[in-house]
């Protein structure tokens, strides 16, 4: 852990996680200043009430020199690395830090932290459920809800945090070690905010940064980009495949699909078992059974039972806005997606359904009054 006490810091950003990481860093001793470019009225987690009662110092509405008085700065994933701001801090030698990273320093018990650019949210949820079911601790945090910082203070030695983080938070990591990092797929995405799909590949690629021979790092076999980059990696290595046999390759650990049936084996520990048949799995799409290989693995990593596996598979329905289902009226099936926000996540989840499909591309007002005329 950071010398917090003798250390002084400026968290940017005052959404949910730069609230939550000022609050730690000031329970723990740390002299904190938090600073915002927004006015009060567009910040949702802002309470003076609550920031007043911590003794936190604050402005809003712009950033002052102030910021630079801090040693280490905590940022919003929501600010671009070319912004003024950094540019000016790096200048002036300040250490950077996403809310993660800070987090991270307090945390008494093992992460699995999921990422990706699509259905890392699903997956997150997905395997905190497993890890619940098993009778585990189970923190579930990140980007799908509460703050790393909101819970870490909670945490005992046998808990479990199970943690969505995006390329944003591991741009700006130092010490953050997952126990297990999950590494769904990549595809384009942020361009605009990493400047280039090599910058955003090798901060998703932070996520193993850490990890040693000691961590798991599971990945999609089939997704090839991720299979070279992460190739000399320092971690153990399992992956997931919906296309090959995994058992016929040169590679220790996985889950795949094979004749309709999941599979999980670990070589060097002499285990080869069926998990369940893919049908079998409530969430629909092949993008549901990626994300479903993934979480299993992750349960296996800490020993939890395939039985324990099998009935959340069987019972969990999804995650709310990721194809979910709202309600038949006059035969018509509809469908919340509203989660697609990039053109591949959106083809995934078209090819989920082998029936005729009306897509409603947008919830506006023409959107509205094509769902009016389809249901009638």
């Amino acid at each position: 852990m950071k010398d917090i006490k003798n250390s002084s810091f400026t968290i940017l950003g005052a959404g949910r996680s730069g609230i939550a990481v000022a609050k730690l860093l000031k329970r723990n001793g740390a002299k904190v200043f938090l600073s915002d470019a927004s006015d009060k009225s567009k910040l949702k987690f802002f309470d003076d009430e609550i920031l007043n009662k911590e003794n936190i110092e604050y402005e809003l509405g712009g950033h002052t020199d102030r910021i630079f008085e801090s040693d280490i700065l905590i940022k919003s994933p929501g600010i671009y690395p070319d912004s003024d701001v950094i540019i000016n801090a790096e200048k002036l030698n300040r250490k950077i830090y996403s809310e993660i990273e800070a987090a991270y320093w307090f945390c008494k018990c093992p992460v699995t932290a999921v990422t990706g650019t699509n259905g890392k949210t699903t997956t997150t949820v997905l395997t905190g459920e497993i890890f619940k079911k098993a009778g585990f601790d189970t923190k579930v945090c990140g980007n799908v809800g509460l703050a790393f910082s909101e819970i870490v203070g909670d945490v005992k030695k046998d808990s479990i945090v199970v943690l969505e983080v995006s390329s944003f938070q591991l741009n700006n990591i130092e010490e953050f070690r997952p126990k297990v990092a999950v590494l769904m797929n990549i595809t384009p995405d942020h361009i605009d905010w990493h400047k280039s799909f090599e910058k955003y590949l090798n901060a998703k690629l932070e996520i193993t940064r850490n990890q040693t021979g000691e961590d798991l790092a599971v990945i999609n076999y089939d997704d090839e980009i991720l299979r070279e980059s992460l190739s000399n990696s320092k971690s153990r290595k399992s992956y997931f495949s919906i296309k090959e046999n995994l058992t016929d390759k040169s590679i220790e650990a996985g889950s795949f699909l094979k004749n309709g049936k999941i599979i999980y084996f670990d070589k060097p520990k002499n285990i080869e078992e069926e998990i369940m048949e893919a049908r079998e799995i409530k969430i629909r799409g092949n993008h549901n059974l990626y994300n479903s290989l993934a979480a299993i693995i992750s349960a296996r990593a800490f020993d939890i039972k395939k039985e324990v596996i099998r009935d959340t598979l069987m019972s969990f329905q999804g995650v709310e806005h990721r194809i979910e289902f709202v309600k038949e009226l006059n035969g018509v099936s509809y469908y919340n997606d509203s989660k697609a926000t990039n053109i591949d996540s959106l083809i995934v989840a078209l090819e989920s359904f082998d029936n005729n499909i009306v897509l409603i591309l947008g919830a506006g007002k023409q959107g509205m009054n094509i769902q009016k005329l389809t249901s009638l």
